[in-house]
């Protein structure tokens, strides 16, 4: 299969390297500078160190080169960035197969992806996002893990993610597009709070009662927009949740861990050098659970942390003091 890859982050670059053995891949990013050095050098020291750039994967800094003849086009960008790629792609491609792999909302708007690609290339598009449990460094190294194909198109769904899986690379496929969506989005806030606990060094029965609880809110939410309930228990949810919220290479579990620590946000974010989707999908997290009348505790409590200057001492405080309740 000709794929084109958009984004030469760690994600993009992580997948490029693993679908290359078995389709023609084409990676283009918007920093030529940065396509250069990947190039030069095959790799991309700054997002994968240590990760060789196979020469079978082609680079291309012209979008539409990289968009010629291509029978599924992947974007690999920060959910912020999801929309002026998509506007940049169909200024060459009309509505080709697509898949995404961003985890998020839009912040201005507070999009789920499948809005914005579906307002960028109509109802009836075949497109899909590609979520689940996988830290890109060892998706470049070529480790195992496993991932879900959410369309809401059955036939394009199976057969692309049929296409895409590989020994190390599993793909499965689901119809459940929205809860595929919001269990990678609302994963990260999860492990924001997860990361606050281990900086407060609150111990393993904290952190695993913020998992189980954090699962809790996500499938309240998700169903109430729609989802399946069974689609939180797999890869895209409890799968994605325990690998971000306990995993050392997790940005967001960093992220809340040196908040716990005592960093202030803007500094953690200064010298962090990559996305950290769930500062971004906190808010609108909590104005969806408004929204849609659903309690959610702990995105409140990393609301509150991130954006009304509240110590994540005296949040923490605040939840344990919450009346009990059946679980």
């Amino acid at each position: 299969m000709k794929l084109a890859i958009l984004g030469a982050g760690a994600w993009g670059t992580a997948l490029a390297i693993s679908f290359s053995p078995r389709h023609q891949v084409t990676l283009w990013g918007r920093n030529p500078q940065h396509l250069d050095a990947l190039r030069r050098e095959h790799a991309n020291a700054r997002y994968l160190p240590g990760i060789t750039i196979p020469t079978a994967l082609a680079i291309e800094p012209d979008l539409e080169a990289a968009l010629r003849n291509t029978e599924l086009v992947l974007i690999a960008t920060s959910t912020n960035g999801f929309a002026p790629t998509l506007e940049a792609v169909v200024k060459h491609r009309t509505a080709p197969p697509l898949l995404w792999v961003c985890k998020g909302f839009e912040t201005s708007t507070e999009r789920l992806p499948h809005e914005i690609a579906t307002a960028y290339l109509g109802a009836k598009a075949r497109i899909g996002a590609l979520s689940g449990p996988s830290f890109a460094l060892e998706v470049a190294q070529g480790k195992p893990a496993a991932l879900t194909l959410a369309s809401r198109d059955a036939k394009f769904g199976s057969q692309t993610a049929a296409s895409l899986n590989g020994p190390a690379l599993r793909i499965y496929s689901s119809q459940d597009l929205v809860g595929v969506e919001l269990g990678g989005a609302l994963k990260n806030v999860m492990a924001i709070a997860a990361g606050v606990s281990d900086g407060l060094g609150l111990g393993n029965n904290a952190r695993a009662a913020l998992v189980t609880r954090g699962l809790a809110e996500m499938v309240r939410l998700g169903v109430a927009m729609g989802g399946q309930p069974e689609t939180f228990m797999g890869l895209t949810g409890l799968g994605d949740l325990v690998l971000t919220a306990t995993g050392d290479l997790s940005r967001n579990r960093s992220v809340g861990k040196r908040l716990g620590e005592g960093t202030k946000l803007d500094t953690i974010l200064a010298e962090l050098g990559h996305v950290a989707e769930g500062v971004f999908s906190a808010r609108a997290a909590l104005n969806l659970a408004r929204k849609y009348s659903v309690d959610m505790p702990i995105t409140e409590a990393v609301c509150a942390v991130l954006f009304e200057g509240a110590t994540p001492v005296e949040t923490v405080r605040r939840l344990l003091s919450r009346d009990p309740k059946a679980e």
